[in-house]
């Protein structure tokens, strides 16, 4: 029987390759908490979470001080136990993002260092529900391009074979939103599907005022109209649109994705693995969805994402969003317009270890 013998945390920050911004803030950098598990018998695995400019360090302090410490002699392959364990240690800073992200480091390195030992790829391990899923970018439609450049950026996604792309929203005039959208949807036409996110930047009033203006240009989902803690607001929307309502990226636990489920308070679940706190309770978010006919089209970390979303059968959509090419040698593959789950054991992710050392802004070490 395995025990971990030594836990490695790193911080390591990845600019993104283009600007993004979208209605409430810009993506400065991805500041990514990097756990390294080692068992006695010199197994391994390999986790991450991330932020997108702030708290990387505060995650890093959480890892190194309270829950590094309780992994050393832990069984590694009793990845509910240790969650949970590492959760109830931490009961005074949960529900919050923080505690999240640090759980979700660890988790990510337990399912990795399982799978590799099982020599199985995460999306079979997780469920096999399939290998393909159809893919979105986003990574074309931030808030600053003028309406010329998102026509230029999403007709070249079009072209490139992917079936959708996510426009942020959120201009300080409804016209402007739509004079975006319509120039859009007149470029790529009725059969490509777009999608729209307001990163919670409206009120109530706003938000039933736009979003039938969006239903006039067929858009597939309506993203963080709100702010994340307005569940009753969600409510009302959800049941006022014609466009669903997409949450879920700025939820930390089973239960605040519960509480929308049970309220009738969106129709698309946005579950994160790295804000959920990791793989072990994205899966339980996926088949609460998936219990209600709901579907699951997770944010960000597509990396991650592509192998979940092939495990659960309710998942519909991958984000293309890329952010690790400069610290892995694995890329996500796309075939017609779908994303393909890797078969490789663990992950599937090939960390360049040599690269993550060498850009680690911090680096910590516990052993037994």
């Amino acid at each position: 029987m395995s025990r971990i013998a030594a836990v490695e945390i790193l911080q390591v920050d990845l600019p993104p390759p283009v600007p993004r911004s979208d209605a409430i803030q810009a993506f400065v950098t991805q500041e990514t908490p990097i756990v390294r598990l080692t068992m006695d018998d010199g197994s391994g695995g390999t986790g991450y979470s991330y932020t997108i400019g702030t708290g990387g360090s505060s995650v890093v302090a959480l890892l190194k001080d309270h829950l590094a410490p309780r992994l050393i002699g832990r069984d590694p392959s009793h990845i509910e136990a240790i969650w949970r364990d590492l959760m109830f240690a931490t009961h005074a800073t949960t529900v919050g993002a923080i505690t999240s992200l640090a759980l979700a480091a660890i988790d990510t390195a337990l399912w990795d260092w399982r799978c590799r030992r099982d020599g199985q790829p995460l999306w079979r391990a997780a469920g096999g529900a399939k290998q393909r899923i159809p893919v979105y970018t986003t990574e074309g439609g931030w808030l600053h391009l003028s309406p010329d450049a998102l026509v230029r950026e999403t007709l070249a996604a079009q072209q490139a074979g992917f079936k959708g792309a996510k426009i942020k929203v959120g201009k300080p005039h409804l016209s402007e939103d739509l004079a975006r959208l319509r120039a859009v949807r007149d470029a790529v036409g009725d059969g490509f599907e777009i999608m729209v996110d307001a990163n919670q930047c409206f009120t109530l009033s706003e938000a039933l005022r736009r979003a039938p203006r969006y239903a006039d240009l067929g858009i597939a989902w309506f993203e963080e109209p709100l702010p994340a803690d307005d569940i009753t607001g969600h409510a009302r929307l959800a049941a006022a649109s014609e466009v669903p309502i997409a949450v879920g990226e700025s939820l930390y636990s089973i239960a605040q994705f519960a509480a929308y489920v049970q309220q009738g308070a969106c129709s698309i679940v946005q579950v994160d693995v790295a804000r959920i706190g990791g793989i072990t309770p994205w899966l339980k978010v996926a088949h609460m969805a998936e219990a209600f006919n709901l579907a699951v089209c997770p944010h960000f970390l597509m990396e991650l994402h592509v192998s979940l979303t092939a495990a659960a059968p309710s998942a519909a959509w991958v984000e293309y969003i890329p952010q690790l090419d400069a610290v892995a040698s694995s890329r996500m593959a796309i075939e017609a317009g779908h994303a393909v789950a890797p078969d490789r054991p663990g992950l599937g992710i090939e960390w360049r270890h040599d690269e993550l050392e060498r850009r680690a802004s911090a680096r910590h070490r516990l052993t037994a």
